[in-house]
């Protein structure tokens, strides 16, 4: 069957064959080629040539302003993690020097839980438990990693420091839109003042994924063990325990795709035995979690009263927005000493 007229984001089978040829990849007719589903905007196509099963991942079609800029970030970070330890697709060639940037990975060989749960995970609560401890290990694995394979990737310096400006200035810009009276969010101030007040006085830099949750998480299909991590477009050179953190606040032990998953204390203290970074700070980073999603979320709260977001989207995540200011006053109160 040929793949030249299948509607999976109007990719050049033909250019792409030639190109892989150029890699030395193997050759043959492409087969199979099958769109992927993903919580992202770019494409993703599955297919196979040569005996060989592919992911390609490319911009959309109507490609956006930093399209493909995220992708040539994204296939650098793939490609420092190749040799890691760290569960990451593993990437097999990428085009970078020219539009449209694009790369080929191994397909996943695992499941995402927001989509349901298979057995053994579905009927067994030990191996559901599991899978939040390997979700931390798999963190702190990444923690270990020495960011000199990224050169030049992020700014560290300063990089705590520049949280709560850049966020609050982010708050401030949903002013310019019409018809939003401004943030009416309990705990705003008084939460920006704590972050500033406890900001930790050092860390140690290292990657950061930058969206660690559940939904950017595959499972293994016999096991609890994290099969990749994927979504790597807010990676970048900070403080580890970011990701930390913000796992920690989107942490629903009574996920409804996931019940029994373990409580956040017992997660921290899993991720503390396999790194040697310091978490006595770790409420300042559960809080500025919070500050920072709830902050985005309002975003849509601001276009939906400018009229370039549902209404009744712009209220859910509005009040989404007010829980997770209440959960950072939990934080702030020792909810996880």
């Amino acid at each position: 069957m040929s793949t030249t007229h299948i509607d999976v984001g109007a990719v050049d089978f033909d250019a792409l064959g030639a190109w892989m040829d150029a890699q030395g990849l193997p050759g043959g007719p492409i087969t199979g080629a099958t769109p992927v589903q993903g919580g992202t905007q770019n494409v993703m196509v599955r297919f196979e040539r040569g005996g060989r099963p592919y992911v390609l991942r490319r911009p959309p079609l109507h490609a956006r302003a930093k399209s493909n800029e995220v992708l040539r970030r994204e296939a650098r970070v793939l490609a420092a993690l190749r040799d890691t330890p760290v569960a990451a697709p593993q990437l097999v060639a990428a085009q970078i020097a020219e539009e449209p940037v694009f790369y080929l990975m191994e397909p996943v060989d695992g499941f995402n839980p927001s989509t349901g749960l298979p057995e053994p995970h579905a009927s067994d609560v030990a191996i559901r438990h599991r899978m939040g401890l390997e979700a931390a290990a798999a963190l702190a694995e990444l923690g270990r990693v020495d960011p000199a394979v990224l050169p030049g990737f992020g700014r560290p310096e300063g990089f705590l420091e520049r949280q709560v400006p850049r966020w609050l200035k982010e708050l401030d810009s949903y002013g310019e839109l019409d018809g939003y009276p401004g943030p009416d969010i309990p705990g705003l101030r008084e939460t920006a003042d704590w972050l500033t007040r406890h900001l930790p006085k050092t860390f140690t830099p290292g990657i950061m994924h930058g969206d660690y949750h559940f939904a950017n998480l595959m499972f293994a299909w016999d096991g609890p063990r994290v099969a990749a991590i994927v979504d790597w477009e807010m990676c970048t050179i900070g403080d580890p325990l970011v990701d930390l953190g913000w796992m920690v606040a989107m942490w629903q032990p009574g996920n409804n795709h996931v019940p029994g998953l373990p409580q956040p204390k017992e997660l921290i203290a899993y991720y503390a035995a396999l790194s040697d970074r310091d978490l006595s700070s770790i409420d300042w980073y559960a809080v500025m979690a919070c500050f920072k999603l709830g902050i985005v979320l309002e975003g849509t709260h601001a276009r939906a009263f400018a009229g370039k977001a549902p209404k009744d989207i712009g209220d859910l995540l509005h009040a989404t927005t007010l829980g997770l200011f209440e959960r950072a006053q939990e934080f702030m109160g020792g909810a996880l000493d």
